[in-house]
């Protein structure tokens, strides 16, 4: 493993040693020796004799013996001279602590280039820059700072110094778990998240991986090493940025809605990451994912000794789309001889009192419930651990008995427990004991109920997985040869974007309906083009100038007379040249009304982050304002396509409403598949919009299609240098459904 000789260093190099105790190179070496660091640890300071009884060595190349990795503490204008004196030694691996690069502008990225360059030339990879450092924590490589920071199986990446440590401080003051690696990821300047992530999915002491992003460098990448990983280790993600837009491409309907962060979400998920939008759940989610088995059936049971604490948590299960079934008939006749006959039994169960004198009723409530068919978990709610505190000290003995049988239950029936505590917070014995064996205690219900719920959303991704979904393009596999000569003359004419009828034929070779449109290039032309297509007809201008049409007065629709038709013609040759001056003006597109039907949109983008990406919601002139749309990452698979169908929050409208006969969702999911073959047909494709769809109770009809072409042939995003990497991983994926011990 390439990044094994970092992250496992036994050897390291403070470059920046330094005496002041407000400086880094102090503080590296005093935590160093704080915490007992059994490799060999050497100071860089050529202004110094020793420093904490350390010799100081002038250039890391001056020391004796081998340099695994060297923290380098110094200003970001040194770093090219010392990465190529850290060359000299043949170190593997440099964190750069210091800022000012491509977060400063351009003066920052040329240096940040440099100093890649620099490292790539001598073999060496860098954490960062702009990081605050790395910890393995089992072998007591602290290269951060923090102090105490708990051991345990939770890999840690994050983007921000100041989320890490309320993580860390939350693990210390909260949990029983702990962390086996951090690292702040920064700039991502060389090793990527991708490269990890693969380290963390190898390596043994971790049992789950938890990640704080703000972006990525090669996303498209990240996506295929996590659909591996997640298959044998859950990874659990809070991605900033909720509120911002994203870029906007000035030239699609798609380019200004593809939101950066729902574009992400939905990528991450399908990925099987468990995505997380409120930080105060990010930790105990991790802490969930990495002590328990999945829910192996999204159906969740809860207990609780007050009817508020049940429905509370039924209402907030039942928004995080966790089912809440009624248990058997067998199920409630054992509750109730176990409850008085006031307790509620069908699900959520209320033990109506019946735990006051003897909680470890509890634990017998829980084994019969736990033995339920339906049911593949269970939310504890209430005041267990607190009777003790509560009612009568006697009291706690029989929790703590109950903590042992529940603890016991959870690896026997192979479900997991989950309990919420109003007495968390006091860390009384009973719920320590539960800690002990895995089941987490927390005092917000509404943690608690998230915390169910990926345990829900992590089993239905390990149930549901399958091979077609790997983000792995085979480029250019189903081009057409017209097609191919379609694009080539539209690049060699100089235009990057293709004429609507070029748009509407090159769709048309990968399954499209057949369109009956006609170019005229004058009034005589439009007029029998009119004559022979029959009906009312729309004329369009067809310029490479003009993308939005209606906007430069270049539509009239719903023509029929002859005299129309010609006057249409001129009018919308003289707003055209008014829109924009010395246009290059093909013609009038001579079309057929299409008959009204429900209009919806289809479009793709090249995302910043992730490559090709589609987009699907109700279409027309009010895309822009209801921005009801689903994104996803391409290739889709004709689940995805289904999928995105159902996302929007019009979707019942598909099925026909008020009377109305359901739309042609097959012939829809055909289209939404069909553009994916054609992103992955022609990679020159930069953004596709076919805006509006007609869609009928029997097919659809594309009335308008717009394709914009890169201006080269490159492939998009950089996604090429990735497509044998990911057949490999791919190839590598165990098959079965699951893997490591989630599919025990």
């Amino acid at each position: 493993m390439p990044l094994d000789r970092i992250l496992n260093a036994r050897s390291v190099a403070i470059v920046g040693a330094s005496k002041s105790e407000t400086k880094r190179g102090f503080q590296a070496l005093r935590i160093l020796l704080d915490e007992k660091y059994e490799g060999n640890i050497y100071a860089v300071n050529p202004r110094e004799e020793s420093i904490m009884g350390f010799p100081c060595y002038k250039n890391v190349a001056d020391i004796e013996g081998p340099v695994d990795i060297a923290l380098i503490t110094t200003p970001a204008a040194t770093l090219p001279a010392v990465l190529r004196d850290c060359g000299k030694k043949g170190v593997g691996g440099a964190v750069i602590i210091a800022g000012g690069f491509r977060e400063i502008g351009e003066k920052g990225v040329a240096l940040e280039k440099e100093v890649v360059a620099v490292a790539q030339d001598h073999n060496i990879r860098l954490i960062g820059p702009n990081t605050s450092g790395m910890m393995n924590l089992h072998d007591h490589l602290n290269l951060v700072g923090i102090h105490d920071a708990p051991a345990g199986s939770i890999a840690l990446l994050s983007q921000s110094g100041n989320m890490a440590l309320t993580l860390i401080t939350e693990a210390q003051l909260k949990s029983q778990k702990g962390f086996s690696y951090y690292v702040g990821v920064g700039n991502e300047a060389d090793i990527r998240f991708h490269e990890y992530l693969e380290f963390f999915r190898k390596d043994k002491r971790t049992t789950a991986i938890l990640m704080y992003v703000e972006g990525m460098r090669e996303g498209r990448k990240f996506l295929q090493q996590a659909y591996k990983t997640t298959l044998e280790k859950p990874v659990i993600l809070l991605k900033s940025g909720r509120s911002a837009t994203g870029q906007k491409a000035a030239g699609s309907h798609t380019g200004a809605l593809a939101g950066i962060s729902e574009v992400a979400r939905t990528a991450f998920k399908r990925a099987g990451i468990v995505v997380i939008e409120r930080s105060d759940q990010l930790f105990p989610a991790a802490e969930t994912l990495s002590s328990l088995p999945p829910i192996k059936n999204d159906a969740v049971a809860i207990l609780a000794d007050g009817g508020g604490h049940a429905t509370i948590a039924a209402d907030l299960l039942t928004d995080l789309d966790v089912k809440i079934p009624e248990l058997t008939e067998k199920t409630q006749a054992r509750l109730r001889k176990i409850l008085p006959s006031a307790a509620a039994v069908r699900n959520p169960v209320d033990v109506a009192g019946g735990t006051d004198a003897d909680p470890t009723l509890f634990a017998d409530c829980v084994d019969v419930i736990l033995k339920d068919p339906n049911i593949g978990g269970l939310l504890l709610v209430g005041l267990f651990g607190g009777y003790g505190i509560r009612f009568a000290k006697s009291l706690a003995l029989k929790e703590e008995d109950a903590a042992h049988q529940m603890g016991k239950m959870v690896r026997k029936r192979g479900k997991p427990i989950i309990v919420h505590s109003l007495f968390s917070s006091v860390r009384p014995h009973a719920l320590q004991l539960l800690r002990y064996y895995n089941i987490p205690v927390y005092d917000s219900l509404d943690v608690a109920c998230k915390c169910t719920a990926v345990l829900s959303e992590y089993g239905n991704f390990l149930r549901s997985y399958h091979a077609k979904a790997n983000f792995v393009f085979h480029w250019r596999s189903k081009a057409r040869p017209e097609g191919q000569r379609i694009i080539r003359d539209a690049l060699d004419a100089g235009r990057n974007v293709l004429l609507e009828h070029e748009a509407k034929r090159l769709l048309h070779l990968h399954g499209a309906p057949p369109f009956k449109d006609v170019l005229a290039k004058s009034a005589d032309e439009a007029v029998a083009a009119a004559a022979k297509i029959g009906g009312p007809v729309a004329l369009k201008i067809v310029s490479p100038d003009i993308l939005h049409k209606s906007d430069a007065g270049g539509v009239r629709l719903n023509l029929r007379e002859e005299s129309r038709i010609r006057s249409a013609y001129d009018e919308i040759l003289e707003n055209a040249e008014a829109y924009k001056p010395g246009a290059d003006i093909r013609g009038v597109l001579v079309s057929p009304m299409a008959s009204r039907g429900l209009e919806v949109i289809v479009g793709t983008k090249i995302d910043d982050q992730f490559g090709p990406i589609i987009m699907f919601g109700l279409g027309g002139i009010m895309v822009e304002i209801l921005k009801d749309v689903a994104f996803r990452v391409l290739p889709i698979s004709d689940r995805s396509a289904r999928k995105m169908m159902a996302d929007i929050k019009s979707s019942p409208i598909l099925n026909g409403v008020r009377g109305e006969k359901p739309y042609d969702q097959k012939a829809l999911k055909s289209i939404l598949l069909m553009c994916s073959e054609l992103i992955e047909s022609y990679p020159e494709i930069r953004e596709m919009d076919l805006n509006p769809i007609m869609v009928y109770e029997k097919g659809v009809s594309l009335v308008d299609a717009r394709i914009i072409l890169g201006t080269d042939n490159s492939l998009p995003n950089g996604v090429d240098a990735c497509v044998d990497e990911a057949d490999a991983i791919i190839d590598d994926i165990p098959r079965g459904g699951g893997g490591g011990r989630h599919d025990k």
